[in-house]
């Protein structure tokens, strides 16, 4: 029985883990927009080549948080209004 992109997608979201997957495929907007609906902390289209200023981390099992860029600070860093 033949899995389409749906089964797919649903295959991986399905899993306790997200840490990071990939898409492949010929059309890169299919790639992109197949990547925004799979639960991950990454995602590659046809390659999968972190970048390290990027933010890194999972979801569900696969960690809390993120580390690198403004997101990685976000756990370190009090939001205040200070109105003058």
């Amino acid at each position: 029985m033949p899995v389409d992109e749906a089964d797919a997608v649903r295959i991986a979201n399905d899993s306790d883990f997200g840490l990071g997957g990939t898409a492949w495929t010929s059309d890169p907007d299919r790639g992109a927009a197949l990547a925004r609906r799979v639960h991950a902390g990454t995602i590659g289209v046809n390659r999968y080549v972190p970048d390290p200023a990027a933010p890194f981390g999972g979801v569900k099992g696969s960690g809390i948080g993120r580390e690198l860029g403004p997101a990685g600070l976000a756990a370190y860093q009090q939001l205040q209004s200070v109105y003058l």
